[in-house]
């Protein structure tokens, strides 16, 4: 699995971790990552990763900005985007059981080393259950899709 990975100035830190667990994890890195000697735009970043995975070139991505916030919200204007702003391993499981995200948001600030691993930990290894879920998330690409979502059949 080819992970793309990004970061702004406020996310360096956090990011050398997240590489290095996705190395362990057998993972490939794809990497977009800003270096720590320069300021960026969270939003210049979320593009690059997040395009990555709507074009099919990295499976997932994972963004880590000061809070996550603004990494979330860019990289959910994206058409095939299901970014996931996660604080601990709840939320990165449901995430990716009922929602499909395949865009971890983190915050580089607020959330320290020992959570970070859980979160990244458990996301990559969290596999979508579907069954119900489908159905949530279709209407999710039919809302990307300017369709109302309660418009939609799903049972197909």
């Amino acid at each position: 699995m080819k992970i793309a990975v990004a970061n702004d100035h406020r996310g360096c830190n956090a990011m050398e971790q997240i590489k290095a667990i996705v190395s362990q994890l057998g993972l490939e890195c794809v990497d977009y990552c800003s270096s720590v000697s320069q300021a960026v735009d969270y939003p210049d970043m979320a593009y690059v990763a997040s395009m990555a995975v709507a074009r099919h070139e990295a499976d997932r991505a994972i963004l880590v900005c000061g809070t996550g916030i603004g990494m979330s919200i860019a990289a959910n204007k994206i058409k095939g985007i299901r970014a996931a702003l996660c604080y601990d391993e709840l939320a990165a499981k449901l995430s990716r059981e009922h929602n499909d995200a395949n865009v971890l948001c983190l915050s580089g600030d607020l959330v320290g080393s020992t959570m970070m691993r859980k979160i990244v930990e458990t996301w990559l290894t969290t596999e979508f259950v579907a069954g119900r879920h489908l159905r949530r998330v279709k209407k999710i690409q039919a809302i990307e899709n300017g369709i109302d979502p309660r418009q939609i059949n799903t049972d197909s």
